[in-house]
């Protein structure tokens, strides 16, 4: 008797930053043999492409005219996620803080909210079609995917989260913890607060707080839940 392929599933997974997004959504998605696509490298992109072109990021009506021009292309492997501007690899250059100061502005922007959501949308489409998705960023559940299969929302502690992300920098871009915290505040008041597309928690996401958990505890978390959404859909 043969086995049942798995049924395919679409994964959507928000939360503030340093709750652990990528992390577990690369992991979870390799595990489980689905493709993972990082929804906020394609904000970042969008708003290095701004600064490198010389768009005033303080200016929403010049972000909404440039909006349209530059190509962002993301690959979706897990094992090696990659995420192009124009044909140039932007992985590097998107993480800088010059960048990260200033794309709550340049997402804010409803006309490149509109842009960004359409090509989500396709990517995930297309890889329904390869057995799935897992799909991080803020604002996946309640309006990019809000047909998503699962919708998890990932919090922790601001004072947890402020000691993942510094230790995520390095160098110049190193920072002491109270800056960081304070950053991160600011942050989730910017994506929450904004009128098009705020950070939320969809009413039918499974909450999981961080704070207290190491990485592995979150992943086998989040795969035991994708796991019994994938059992339960094929018993459909």
């Amino acid at each position: 008797m043969e086995t049942a392929a798995p049924s395919a599933v679409i994964v959507a997974i928000d939360g503030p930053s340093g709750t652990g997004k990528s992390s577990t959504s690369k992991a979870v998605a390799a595990k489980l043999g689905l493709r993972y696509l990082d929804t906020g490298a394609q904000y970042r992109a969008i708003t290095w492409w701004m600064i490198s072109n010389g768009v005033d990021t303080d200016d929403p009506q010049a972000i909404a005219v440039a909006s349209g021009k530059p190509a962002i292309v993301s690959g979706t492997d897990p094992a090696a996620p990659t995420i192009t501007v124009d044909g140039l690899d932007a992985s590097g250059p998107i993480r800088t803080r010059e960048v990260t100061s200033k794309v709550s502005a340049v997402s804010a922007v409803p006309e490149v909210r509109t842009l960004i959501t359409e090509l989500q949308r396709t990517i995930a489409a297309a890889a329904a079609d390869e057995g799935g998705i897992v799909v991080e960023g803020r604002d996946i559940g309640t309006t990019v995917l809000p047909d998503a299969d699962l919708k998890i929302f990932l919090t922790a502690s601001a004072e947890a989260r402020a000691a993942r992300r510094s230790g995520e920098l390095r160098g110049k871009e190193a920072t002491d913890l109270a800056a960081t915290r304070e950053a991160l505040i600011k942050r989730d008041a910017a994506d929450s607060g904004r009128k098009t597309s705020p950070l939320a928690k969809a009413d039918d996401a499974v909450e999981v707080d961080t704070t207290e958990l190491t990485l592995d505890q979150v992943i086998e978390c989040v795969v035991t839940l994708v796991e019994e959404k994938r059992a339960g859909a094929g018993r459909k």
